[in-house]
């Protein structure tokens, strides 16, 4: 059985053997096998069984071939230019509403391009679970297809005057050190919902007119439909305690959406699903709204977006499509520096056989629906057009394995929908990246991701000169400390805090991040960019004190050396920030996706740290008109 078994799962691309990033193979156990297998509806009961499926299986095995002529858009123009990434969320302001909204971020946008920014780059903005808030990280989204309606500004629609809410919870709201999702969503639906009969009531408005509600439901169609129906359930569920938000906890009767119930309920509760539907076209009006602010003050890119893994696995798009992805198996991470046992993310992957079987087009869809809104597009752990490493449920990340995945047509739908909206495609690979798979994204248009920490050269931190041009080039990301953590060796001690690695794994990683500091310090000054007395000054910064700005100045001017076409520099670094916004492998532990800036944006483009940047940036990528 254990050859037919190994035969038919390579013949569904599972790996059977895998080499970890520390060079070990790892011999992947036949319970993982089965399981993947079964959530790709193969069954492996008997030998009879598995030489029926054998005689019926895909090939995806092999590598997929490249269609001829696919190509990302990529504009002649703009050069090496530069911009600022930020998540959402984070942004405090004089009006909103405990969390950043789309307004927040059209506002930002014009400070950043007075500055000489060409982009601003944000946060996954994927549908969450407005029954449950607290769901809050923007990589495990609900339904890729559609936006987070918390992020909108309801202050700035049309009979909002008629329908204000509770000025004082508000004020709480947004003087809170960290973002309550609870709370946010608790006030802005109640407005939501006063405001929906108003608005309804209200004159022809050339912006939030009906027919323009009327056009967008049209051309969404079933999909927003069945989102708006799931969030119409969830809520429900919620509210009259018969089940959670998400479909698993649902009665048995609910969790079909071409079921008797669920039809009875849309019936009953028109109103209410439409009005879901009317959030997502607010959201899509007002982030539109922000993006045409950044062009119109002269960004050449505009906002950049974040485009998520995968999906919850009980959230609405795994509801309303349910063929379309693989059930009791995780996205995850073998493990690696980061995390000794490995991470879960508990996503849902796609089905690579249902991808291979329809040409593709539930996931060209998910891709065109996310860059309709920016100039560019951010695709997180891109190496999933090739292979995803997937964990079957209730298992450890040890006993995951890596599938294959139609890469071809995968990339041939990313490219069609970069054509079409003329978005630039970025590919976030790092991690265990496939032997080729770099040079197969430089093919096809899709730039690189370049952390400066991990980019190493000879043992040491590598040469402006040695990073690609179809590259995105940064310091750091979300995932990774800020510039003040990083240097002060904050990240270890909190994965040690939070028992991901072990202590003594905690002072291995502390003595070589203090080489790290001495080697970077070496390198800048070698560059020309740091004096002596300013690397005294560095390893002078007591954990009370802030790092001299000359250091952050000299490591962005750098970085901004390099050939790479894009460069991103953190919010957070331009503030001065310490805290990291999310700590990989927790989830409640620690306040993954809640920290506020310290500084509102009114007034941060006065802030000396935010000048000295942008200043220097500006000045080593000056914006070519």
């Amino acid at each position: 059985m254990s050859k037919l078994l190994d035969e038919l799962a390579e013949r569904h691309g599972i790996a059977l053997r895998y080499e970890g990033l520390d060079g070990r193979f790892h011999d992947v156990p036949d319970a993982t096998k089965r399981a993947v297998l079964n959530a790709m509806g193969a069954s492996t009961a008997n030998d009879d069984e598995l030489r029926e499926r054998l005689a019926a299986a895909p090939e995806l095995q092999s590598d997929q071939g490249i269609p001829p002529g696919t190509r990302c858009y990529l504009p002649d123009r703009p050069e090496r230019c530069w911009g600022m990434a930020l998540q959402l969320y984070a942004l405090r302001s004089e009006r909103n509403w405990g969390i950043g909204d789309f307004v927040d971020l059209a506002a930002f946008c014009a400070t950043a391009a007075q500055a000489g920014a060409d982009f601003v780059g944000i946060n996954p903005l994927h549908a969450g679970f407005l029954a449950d808030p607290n769901r809050r990280s923007p990589f495990f989204p609900s339904n890729r297809r559609f936006l987070n309606p918390l992020y909108i500004a309801v202050d700035r629609l049309p009979g909002y005057e008629i329908a204000m809410t509770d000025q004082p919870l508000v004020e709480a709201a947004r003087q809170a050190p960290l973002v309550d999702y609870a709370a946010v969503a608790a006030l802005k639906l109640a407005a939501l919902r006063r405001l929906w009969p108003v608005w309804k009531q209200l004159d022809e408005l050339p912006v939030y007119s009906r027919a323009a509600f009327d056009a967008f439901k049209s051309e969404r169609g079933e999909p927003l439909r069945r989102h708006a129906l799931f969030e119409a359930i969830s809520l429900f569920m919620i509210e009259s305690e018969a089940g959670g938000s998400g479909w698993v906890d649902w009665p048995e009767d609910y969790r079909s959406v071409s079921s008797r119930a669920v039809a009875k309920f849309a019936e009953a509760n028109g109103d209410d699903v439409d009005f879901h539907q009317w959030l997502q076209w607010l959201a899509a009006v007002q982030l539109a709204a922000a993006g045409e602010a950044a062009t119109d003050n002269g960004m050449r890119i505009g906002i950049y977006l974040d485009f998520a893994v995968g999906e919850a696995p009980d959230g609405s798009a795994t509801w309303g499509e349910p063929q379309s992805t693989m059930r009791r198996v995780h996205i995850g991470a073998p493990p690696d520096y980061f995390s000794a046992n490995g991470q879960d993310w508990a996503l849902s992957p796609l089905s690579p056989v249902v991808l291979l079987g329809d040409g593709s087009g539930h996931y060209r869809d998910l891709v065109s629906d996310s860059m309709r809104y920016g100039g560019a597009l951010r695709i997180d752990h891109v190496m999933g057009l090739h292979h995803l490493f997937l964990v079957p449920e209730g298992q450890s990340p040890a006993a995951g394995t890596y599938v294959r995945y139609p890469m071809g047509q995968m990339l041939s739908d990313v490219a069609a929908a970069s054509h079409r909206h003329r978005t630039i495609v970025i590919g976030e690979d790092l991690g265990n990246v496939p032997r080729g798979f770099r040079q197969i994204m430089s093919a096809v248009g899709i730039l690189s991701y370049r952390i400066l920490y991990f980019e190493r050269h000879d043992d040491a931190f590598a040469p402006p000169d040695l990073y690609p041009r179809d590259a995105l080039c940064c310091l750091s990301t979300h995932d990774l400390p800020t510039f003040e953590g990083w240097w002060r060796g904050d990240d270890v001690r909190l994965r040690h805090e939070h028992q991901l690695i072990g202590a003594e794994a905690m002072e291995e990683q502390l003595t070589q991040r203090a080489l790290d500091r001495n080697q970077l310090c070496g390198t800048l000054a070698r560059a020309g960019l740091l004096t002596e007395a300013d690397t005294a000054a560095a390893a002078a910064a007591s954990s009370d004190t802030s790092l001299p700005a000359a250091l952050l100045v000299a490591i962005h001017r750098y970085i901004a050396s390099t050939p790479s076409r894009l460069l991103a520099v953190r919010i957070e670094d331009l503030c001065g920030e310490r805290e990291p916004v999310n700590l990989p492998g927790t989830v409640d532990s620690y306040p993954n996706w809640q920290r506020k800036l310290t500084q509102p944006i009114e007034g941060m483009e006065a802030q000396p740290l935010f000048r000295a940047l942008t200043g220097a940036l500006a000045d080593e990528r000056p914006r070519q008109e």
